[in-house]
């Protein structure tokens, strides 16, 4: 493919790396968008959010920030700054009366008038000059505010202010170093070790720390510090804002091909610097440190990772260490909501992007069938394993070690189940029938009071065994069936949480949320509405007669 400039060459060289992840590359592993501060700007009374992923709605964005954690505590604290609403749309257009948070005053309650419409968009402008690098000005402003009521001897409004000043310097005590000199700017320092290597990202926007965090590239091992750097750079921004500095820890050849390469992309200037002294020399050395500690870390854990895999293929006669294990594990209650869960672990730890949720779907089910959920869930995962990527023997033969990208082959090497004997045989069962033989499955039945430490675990063709109370294995094994559970019941509650907030009216054709907030201030609830003669409907401001009818028939259907 020809290219007319150099920096086009670069920029078409970094994608085609990242969408064919070519074996001896530096490839770029990140799966997760960042997270944005959203301020809507499609509602009289803006709400804000954390938001990932496009941006396509209308509104304000600020970011990126390194993390949701992040995000939630900025979010927490403008809450209390600024009395910004958090709720959905369609919330907000149903409230009655103040909620929760108006209470405890981290929300000023525009949807039912306890500030009124200008007032609001006064405090969502305070929100975003804040989050637009004037917090000085903001502060001062609250701190004016303050002192004025107190020589009024308005108490009261003055122990607000006060309470919103605390507030926002929250969120600069949470941000550990606030550069002066640096208003907007990427800083990128890399440490290798190892064979490994290390790159901790900073992220300055309005002279804010908005956090950090760490990247392992897969690289060949002979590629030195500079060389890595340079092709994660090309790689980051291909999906991301570019700020207008970016500042590296070490310099490389085409570092000015760079510059104007993110320049193309960005549209305006981008300057990429090696700083060599000052406040911005300070930044780099201090992510230098982040990274050298990171990568510390990264290989403690990857070691210890290795030995458990390694000690998991010795008390389970594995003919190789296994590389994907899956945890499989049922959620429900007296059978409702019920909810199958797959959790996928390998060489780095939890493969979260590989986890996966099924919604049991048997009409013919007996509430409650633990085996039978299984097998849905067993069958539906090998046949479309089967039907995409075809036969275990043609993936790996015995073992399904890492690719050359580090990703997770999909034949798992091990199966997990929680469960005793009738899971571990509805699981044989569902393999046998589609042809899946030599794939190791264990199933792990709790103890005697459900005691951890006493677990006994089941093989086709093998006798119950245990393993040692304090044996490293065994922990191991119970963290992965630990975080099966975490995720099989928390996507129950999501399940039951959304069944129990659906209203009936939703399901009402060309019911909306101003006629529903006006059927429920006239009749209060939805039963009510239900029991509502059509005579009575049509008494509801917006519901003609043709609706009121529609509302009637869909309570009464099957009636007389």
């Amino acid at each position: 493919m020809r290219t007319r400039t150099e920096t086009e060459a670069l920029l078409l060289e970094a994608n085609l790396i990242k969408r064919l992840r070519p074996r001896f590359n530096v490839l770029l592993r990140d799966d997760k968008s960042f997270p944005y501060i959203l301020m809507s700007g499609d509602h009289a009374a803006p709400a804000i959010m954390k938001h990932r992923g496009a941006r396509k709605r209308k509104g304000s964005y600020f970011g990126p920030f390194a993390s949701a954690g992040a995000v939630d505590r900025t979010i927490n604290a403008l809450q209390k700054a600024f009395l910004i609403r958090t709720c959905s749309d369609a919330v907000y257009d149903n409230r009655a009366r103040p909620c929760l948070l108006h209470q405890i005053k981290r929300c000023a309650a525009p949807c039912t008038g306890e500030i009124s419409l200008d007032d609001y968009a006064g405090l969502v402008g305070e929100a975003k000059a804040f989050l637009s690098g004037k917090s000085l000005a903001v502060k001062a402003e609250l701190a004016g505010n303050m002192e004025a009521a107190a020589q009024t001897l308005d108490f009261e409004s003055a122990a607000r202010y006060r309470d919103r000043l605390a507030a926002l310097s929250h969120v600069g005590s949470h941000q550990g170093i606030n550069p002066q000199s640096v208003e907007e700017a990427d800083v990128f320092a890399i440490h290798q070790d190892g064979g490994m290597s290390a790159i901790q990202v900073f992220f300055f926007r309005t002279g804010q720390n908005w956090g950090n965090r760490a990247y392992f590239p897969r690289a060949d091992k002979s590629l030195e510090a500079p060389a890595v750097l340079e092709s994660f750079l090309a790689q980051f921004y291909d999906d991301k804002p570019i700020p207008r500095q970016v500042m590296v820890s070490s310099d490389f050849p085409d570092r000015q091909l760079l510059a104007a390469a993110l320049s193309e992309r960005a549209g305006r200037k981008i300057a990429v610097h090696l700083p060599s002294r000052g406040e911005k020399k300070a930044l780099v050395e201090h992510a230098l440190t982040n990274a050298r500690e990171a990568l510390a870390r990264k290989l403690a854990d990857t070691s210890s990772q290795n030995q458990l895999l390694d000690g998991l293929a010795r008390v389970f006669d594995l003919d190789a260490t296994p590389r994907r294990i899956e945890v499989y594990d049922n959620s429900h209650i007296m059978g409702t909501n019920a909810l199958g869960a797959m959790i996928v672990a390998g060489p780095d730890g939890f493969a979260k992007k590989h986890y996966r949720k099924f919604n049991i779907r048997s009409k013919d089910l007996t509430p409650g069938d633990d085996f039978a959920m299984m097998r849905e869930v067993i069958e539906r995962r090998f046949s479309r394993l089967l039907k995409d990527v075809g036969p275990r023997s043609e993936d790996a033969g015995d073992a399904t070690p890492a690719d050359a990208e580090g990703d997770l082959k999909p034949w798992p090497d091990l199966i997990l189940i929680d469960g005793g004997k009738g899971q571990l045989s509805a699981v044989m069962g569902v393999l046998d029938d589609l042809g899946i033989a030599d794939l190791p499955v264990v199933s792990i039945a709790k103890g005697r009071d459900r005691e951890a430490g006493r677990e006994s675990f089941f093989r086709p063709g093998r006798q119950p065994m245990m393993l040692p109370h304090r044996d490293p294995v065994l922990y191991f094994i119970q963290r992965l069936r630990d975080e099966a559970h975490r995720f099989a019941i928390g996507g129950h509650r999501a399940r039951r949480k959304k069944d129990m907030t659906r209203n009936p009216l939703d399901e009402i054709a060309g019911i909306g949320p101003s006629r529903k907030r006006a059927l429920l201030r006239h009749f209060g609830t939805a039963k009510a509405v239900s029991r509502a003669g059509i005579e009575d409907l049509v008494e509801v401001e917006g519901i003609s007669e043709q609706m009121a009818e529609a509302i009637y028939d869909h309570f009464h259907e099957g009636a007389g």
